[in-house]
């Protein structure tokens, strides 16, 4: 018979070999439970690219992304190297490998209508004017800017027939303009520096603005690009254009808002890498790319070469000269009290 302390003994031997087991089985378990989330993180960056980054992209990205552009066509969609990755399937492609699985966009007649969706939450991003852009950010709309893809907007001054024929003839006349835009900032420092000071600026929209024009119930207006050039072949007056005051010239904001970028911190980069994407396959299509900007601008391919020449594209997110024209429009809009304050551009932009 077995004493008390064999006994006792015995027991303790197994309740160690028992607690022995049990940590044996909860690691077995741990392992397994590691190696799935591991399998399934190789599955997401199979599905969803080929690095670890855009995997993590996919768990942050919301799967429906609001971009807003100016202007309205058949093929909804903007100009630009934008426009074209949007139309050829390029930018949804790259998109894609972070969880954005659907793209709204929505054309808007002027930047300052485009600002207002972007405040109101409706847009989580879009590309505009620099005016505009500016005009909302010193205003206190939270956004930053990403890129400048374009930095030679050229903005006309129209007058009517058997009107004004030069800029000094303006003293005294009525303009239409579309306020808080790039060609309402472009008027008023050519006339500025043209020393005309009694005007009247009245607010159209360019459809408004041009039937306007032709009824002679303004003197002049502003005009952009082929609608521009068509209204100088119809007869109306050529007064003025900012290719002739390089100071004058117009650029493109892409900006995003703060709270999108709170959901999705990476958009930036992610944004622009896909963008730098389509302008390299749209050089390869040179052709094939002013076809379709004449098919959404109504025109030839012939003037939307002469209009928007790809070398006015820009490759890199920002240049020195996109910059620098933004810090003096920026510059212009405070003192003309058109921008509500002051401020360093270098604090809005996330390079």
């Amino acid at each position: 018979m077995k004493s008390y302390r064999e006994i006792q003994g015995g027991r303790k031997k197994g309740a160690r070999a028992l607690l022995l087991a049990s940590l044996v089985m909860i690691m077995l378990v741990l392992q397994a439970c590691g190696n799935n989330a591991g399998s399934g993180n190789s599955a997401s960056s199979a599905a969803g690219g080929d690095n670890t980054a855009e995997a993590a992209g996919s768990e942050t990205a919301p799967a429906v992304l609001n971009f807003g552009y100016i202007g309205s066509n058949k093929l909804n969609v903007p100009g630009g190297a934008e426009g074209w990755g949007f139309y050829k399937g390029i930018i949804q492609e790259e998109l894609k490998k972070y969880g954005i699985t659907e793209v709204k966009l929505t054309g808007f007649p002027n930047g300052p209508d485009q600002t207002e969706s972007l405040i109101s939450g409706r847009l989580d991003f879009g590309s505009l004017g620099d005016t505009p852009a500016i005009i909302a950010y010193a205003s206190g709309a939270k956004t930053r800017l990403i890129s400048q893809s374009s930095a030679h907007t050229v903005g006309y001054l129209i007058g009517k027939k058997d009107g004004p024929k030069t800029v000094k003839d303006l003293q005294g006349k009525t303009i239409a303009i579309q306020k808080g835009s790039f060609m309402h900032r472009y008027v008023v420092g050519l006339l500025q520096q043209e020393g005309v000071t009694d005007y009247k600026l009245v607010h159209m929209l360019i459809p408004d603005a041009t039937a306007a024009l032709a009824r002679g119930d303004v003197d002049a207006t502003t005009n952009l690009g082929v609608p521009a050039l068509k209204l100088i072949d119809e007869g109306y007056t050529h007064l003025d254009d900012a290719s002739k005051h390089p100071d004058l010239l117009g650029s493109s904001a892409t900006v995003v808002s703060e709270e999108y970028l709170e959901k999705f911190p990476d958009f930036p980069k992610v944004w622009n890498e896909a963008r730098e994407k389509a302008l390299a396959d749209l050089k390869q299509h040179e052709d094939e790319y002013y076809e379709f900007l004449a098919e959404i601008g109504d025109t030839t391919p012939e003037l939307a070469k002469q209009v928007n020449p790809i070398s006015d594209i820009k490759d890199t997110a920002f240049t020195e000269e996109g910059t620098k024209l933004l810090e003096g429009t920026k510059n212009f809009l405070v003192e003309e009290k058109l921008a509500k304050k002051d401020f360093n551009i270098s604090d809005w932009q996330l390079q």
